[in-house]
């Protein structure tokens, strides 16, 4: 058959399909990840909950018994005076010693990097939870014959649905993005490093931005 003889469908599909199988390519194919999940900031509780978790992890891998110094200088916005706190708490609640001076100490020291994606990303609504089996009952939800039966399948079905679809953060995906990176070292070498990645609102980055742990200071008097 000749290529005039194929019809116009049939050999773009063709053109497609041999597009598609060629085995080599100027540029990588551009391929998603496999889905994951991304906690989001939105409260100074969140923070605490990390600081516990790195303080978890590192009460179990740091193999040395000096104490810890923590090491606020670097602390330049609301989020990282706060998390310099929430730390030594937490690791003196992990029953490590925390020391005020660097002295004969471990040094623990964090940095934040504030990153904004664009805002045009992909908004997921459908989180695959559960199946609607009609118009109001979810899969989760029990099935009775009766009319007060179908009532209470309905509530309980939206309450599954609550449930289940809680752990999603409501509102469109943020562009903004919170690497946190912690490491223990003894001056010479690093004992322990841990990096976070975060989701944090877009109204909330100024609490992430440097300089957001300054305030201002209010002079009287004149020349």
């Amino acid at each position: 058959m000749t290529p005039a003889a194929i019809p116009h469908g049939a050999l773009f599909l063709l053109i497609l399909l041999a597009g598609c199988a060629a085995p080599y390519s100027e540029t990588p194919l551009a391929t998603n990840f496999p889905t994951s999940r991304q906690p989001k900031l939105q409260a100074a509780d969140h923070w605490a909950t990390i600081a516990r978790d790195v303080a978890r992890q590192l009460a179990a891998g740091l193999n040395d018994s000096r104490p810890v110094h923590i090491d606020e200088a670097s602390s330049r916005s609301e989020f990282e005076r706060a998390f310099a706190r929430q730390l030594a708490s937490a690791l003196m609640e992990q029953g490590h010693a925390v020391s005020r001076s660097p002295h004969d100490a471990l040094i623990l020291a964090f940095d934040t990097q504030v990153v904004r994606f664009s805002p045009d990303r992909l908004q997921s609504r459908d989180h695959g939870g559960l199946t609607l089996l009609a118009s109001g009952l979810w899969a989760l939800a029990a099935v009775d014959a009766t009319a007060a039966g179908a009532a209470t399948a309905g509530v309980a079905g939206y309450d599954g649905y609550r449930a289940a679809s809680s752990e999603f953060a409501r509102g469109d995906t943020p562009a903004t993005e919170i690497l946190i990176t912690v490491h223990v070292s003894d001056g010479a070498r690093y004992l322990a490093h841990r990096s976070l990645v975060y989701y944090a609102a877009d109204g909330d980055r100024a609490l992430y931005d440097p300089g957001s742990g300054g305030h201002p200071i209010r002079m009287q008097g004149g020349l």
